[in-house]
């Protein structure tokens, strides 16, 4: 069940695509724009940043919740994720992995080329995700 409203998804929506013109993409020429949305409704905009080393670029969702968490936030409702794509961009498989384990079963908010919005749970994008819960376990 979603759990933000239409209007703060435009408005996270138009945030990453604001952030998306901040990208460092000289290599794949892919500009990704993230907007991430906590629990006292403060916004925190992230870009992609290339590297001449691919493994060590850095997604524009990953940039928005390492400021957030920087900056002593711990709870979140929602991240959008923004991009070039003309289809609605979700996040890869890292992002979906570091989204559950740092805010929980969030909001992702897509949009396409055409400024449509689609919202879906990221439990959804990564089910039986893998959590702290698993590395608790006696013997591990």
């Amino acid at each position: 069940m979603v759990t933000i409203t239409k209007e703060k998804a435009k408005q996270l929506a138009l945030m990453a695509r604001e952030s998306r013109k901040m990208a460092h993409a000289p290599h794949s020429g892919f500009h990704v724009g993230s907007a991430l949305l906590t629990n006292d409704d403060k916004i925190y905009t992230g870009c992609n940043i290339e590297n001449s080393s691919y493994s060590l670029t850095n997604c524009a969702e990953r940039t928005a919740l390492f400021k957030a968490v920087s900056e002593g936030e711990k709870a979140f409702k929602a991240i959008a994720v923004a991009s070039d794509s003309p289809d609605f961009l979700p996040p890869c498989g890292a992002c979906r992995q570091v989204i559950a384990d740092l805010c929980g079963d969030i909001d992702v908010v897509m949009i396409d080329k055409e400024d449509a919005i689609k919202i879906i749970k990221i439990s959804e994008l990564l089910p039986m995700a893998f959590n702290a819960d698993h590395i608790k376990r006696e013997g591990l």
